[in-house]
Parts: C-alpha cells; sequence; structure tokens
C-alpha cells in the first residue's frame, strides 16, 4: 500500500516537473553502463543550466508506466519538454554540446 502512495505521489512530481518551463527527462536504467556515463554528462550540464532548465531523471525499471507512454524502447533516451510538449528527443549517449545546444534552442525558440 505504501508503494502504491509512493508511486502515486513520484508520478505527480514528474508531471508537474515537466509541465512549466523547460526539461529534460533522462529515461535510464542502473544496470545500463551507457547510462551511467550519460548521467554524468548530465550532472555537469544540470549544474549549468541550474535556474533556467530543469534536469531530471526516471528509472525505466523503477517506473515503467512513463516510459511506456513516451515510447522509450531504447536507453538511455532524453527527452526535452518545453511546456509540457514535447521539444525534442535524443536516443543513446549524447555528449554535453549537444545537450547543451538543444537545452538552449529550447529555452529561446
Amino acid at each position: 500500500m505504501n508503494e502504491t502512495k509512493t508511486n502515486q505521489a513520484d508520478r505527480e512530481k514528474y508531471i508537474s516537473a515537466i509541465r512549466d518551463g523547460v526539461t529534460l527527462v533522462d529515461f535510464f536504467a542502473e544496470w545500463s553502463v551507457p547510462c551511467r556515463k550519460q548521467r554524468s554528462i548530465l550532472e555537469k550540464v544540470a549544474v549549468k543550466f541550474q535556474g533556467k532548465a530543469h534536469v531530471i531523471n526516471l528509472n525505466v525499471d523503477d517506473y515503467p508506466d512513463p516510459a511506456l507512454a513516451f515510447g522509450i524502447t531504447s536507453i538511455p533516451t532524453l527527452i526535452i519538454f518545453k511546456e509540457g510538449n514535447e521539444f525534442k528527443r535524443m536516443f543513446g549517449m549524447q555528449n554535453a554540446e549537444t545537450v547543451e545546444q538543444t537545452l538552449n534552442e529550447a529555452l529561446t525558440g
């Protein structure tokens, strides 16, 4: 019963995170080496964009519903949302420059 409440709270937190502004969602799994490498890149990007855009991680093993809803079939997959709408989807490992450029496009476009 507590797990259901926690999953619902996490789901609501996730939905509210992408609703406003620009948010990058990293769909990942702990067991994936490319996902772990991507996470270290995104941690640095998150620092650069603090106060401008949100960067959140969503473990597809722990939260399969959002992954299914967005058609995630491979990881890592990054989706940038702008005001709740999908702005750009990137598959596989991305370098910091690509992620930063795309976030800047979302922020200025």
